[in-house]
């Protein structure tokens, strides 16, 4: 389906859509981040635009990248365009009911979005938390360096939204060009849709223009003066600029500020902070477009459900700071990495699910794949399970034009509304059907016709209350459309994983116990 989408989108000379439903969260006011960083120091940041408004963002600029007291001055300031955000949605809390496996507890109402323009960005967001949340700060004396006091809890947050942007389907922190990849197939590659300036082109052409003519555009087109239309930003800068703009005007910085004088320093400064912004503002502007863009799709059924995973997450780390944990560890025990192993692999099988069931679209490659298939009833047999206490087993019998990849006894699920769980049932038979063969046209008015298809037997095995009559509406009625899939709706995670003291030797043993590695014993040899 992705392949036909893509060749659609070179036929069309414009993308096309790849969803019929917004399958991500956007907040009302997200939190845009675009980082731009020094060529060849990727730990030397040149500057950002951060904000939630598009028409004022704060611009964050670093004058000489290779100092070190301007790069904690930019992270002092980085810190306080975010910090604010998140103690904005960190003490706003609704109370979530008692469970059987769960008390009372209190949860963020909502939570701070951040959304950067591509995944290089994202990445960049991992090394700044990684470079920053062990810094020292003014607090104490014996640090040879230190940092503004608010600079290591922005590493701890950058730290978390990174780490749940690994989690499928998470929305804390999200690159631009991933959600619009999600939601529109383009006809250029997966490497060219992470200039968001030629995915936008693909996307929403100017007028006058096909996609292919704006991403070309977007990607190689230049002024007059040999700059980049659309420049890169996200962290990556544009050879160009650094030689023929950047370069000279951090000289110049240099020279005033060994010359020791005020004005002319000022004037560098603020030279230095224009070139920047005119490399940062493009992408800022483009980062708003994709937003305006996916506001426009309607939302999916369970995304929020997906946010309030993520609204926990918040909370867990909020509760974690306020309680004086140290930072994120640069390296995670055994127990720890298996656990968020086995989180994220439920996360991604559950967003498989999640998306097929909203949206049409997507519920077509699942089918195309024999994951899933729909069809009409052609006839309903009540039987009833063996036992001291017979329960409804009614057989289904219907025709799709899909190919199961069923053997008889596989499981499969039917979405019910209004209903907690999948319908759960069991394929018996699946067989192939001539072509030609008449098709009754379903309940909704759809026309029959003459297609390929299969003739599948399922037996319902659950979802239809406990009495001996099944509850009205769980049991499709002749004619009705309905559709199956073969992966759970719902999947359940693995099993427990023992306390981290209950570590086995073979990973690592108990924490701390772990004996350092002993360098080798140095030899003759080691001396040629």
């Amino acid at each position: 389906m992705n392949v036909l989408a893509r060749a659609e989108a070179v036929a069309q000379g414009r993308a096309v859509p790849a969803a019929t439903v917004r399958h991500r969260w956007l907040a009302q006011s997200p939190l845009v981040f675009v980082p731009l960083t020094t060529a060849g120091e990727a730990g030397a940041p040149l500057g950002a635009m951060i904000g939630t408004d598009r028409a004022e963002p704060t611009l964050l600029v670093v004058p000489q990248p290779l100092d070190r007291s301007l790069r904690f001055d930019f992270f002092a300031g980085l810190a306080a365009a975010v910090l604010p955000v998140v103690d904005a949605y960190a003490d706003d809390v609704e109370t979530e009911p008692a469970t059987r496996n769960r008390e009372e507890t209190e949860v963020c109402a909502d939570a701070p979005q951040v959304i950067v323009p591509n995944g290089a960005a994202l990445e960049y967001v991992r090394l700044l938390g990684r470079s920053t949340r062990y810094l020292r700060t003014v607090e104490d004396p014996d640090a040879p360096h230190p940092v503004p006091v608010p600079v290591p809890l922005l590493g701890r947050w950058l730290t978390h939204w990174a780490e749940r942007a690994r989690t499928p389907g998470s929305a804390l922190l999200v690159a631009m060009t991933d959600l619009l990849t999600r939601h529109w197939a383009t006809g250029q590659s997966a490497m060219e849709d992470q200039h968001l300036g030629g995915l936008l082109g693909w996307i929403d052409p100017p007028q006058g223009m096909d996609g292919p003519a704006a991403a070309a555009r977007a990607q190689t087109g230049r002024d007059r003066d040999g700059l980049l239309f659309s420049p890169p930003a996200g962290p990556a800068t544009d050879p160009v600029f650094d030689n023929r703009v950047l370069a000279p005007a951090l000289e110049r910085y240099d020279a005033a500020k060994a010359a020791g004088a005020t004005g002319p320093l000022r004037v560098a400064e603020a030279d230095v902070r224009r070139l920047v912004a005119s490399q940062l503002r493009p992408t800022w502007d483009d980062v708003w477009h994709g937003v305006d863009l996916l506001r426009a799709l309607p939302e999916g059924g369970h995304v929020a459900e997906r946010w309030k995973r993520d609204r926990w997450s918040f909370t867990g780390h909020r509760d974690r700071v306020r309680a004086g944990e140290p930072p994120q560890p640069k390296r995670d025990d055994a127990v720890t990495a298996a656990q968020k192993l086995a989180g994220r692999e439920t996360a991604q099988a559950r967003l498989f699910a999640q998306e097929a069931l909203d949206d049409p679209l997507v519920m077509a490659a699942r089918r195309l794949a024999g994951e899933a298939f729909a069809g009409t009833v052609l006839a309903v047999e009540m039987t009833y399970s063996e036992g001291r206490r017979p329960m409804p087993r009614p057989l289904l019998t219907l025709t799709t034009p899909d190919t199961p990849q069923a053997d008889p006894g596989t499981k499969a699920y039917r979405a019910l509304p209004d209903a907690r769980s999948a319908q759960t049932a069991e394929v018996l038979t699946s067989v192939p059907q001539a072509p030609g063969t008449q098709v009754p046209a379903p309940r909704d008015g759809e026309a029959a016709g003459h297609v390929p298809s299969c003739l599948v037997t399922v037996r319902l095995t659950g979802g239809m209350g406990t009495g001996r009559v099944p509850r009205e509406g769980s049991v499709p009625e002749v004619g009705e459309r309905v559709t199956f899939t073969l992966f759970a709706h719902e999947p359940r995670s693995g099993p427990a994983l023992p306390d981290p003291e209950a570590t086995p030797w073979t990973h690592g043993g108990p924490p701390g116990t772990a004996t350092a590695d002993v360098p080798d014993t140095v030899t003759a040899e080691d001396f040629l």
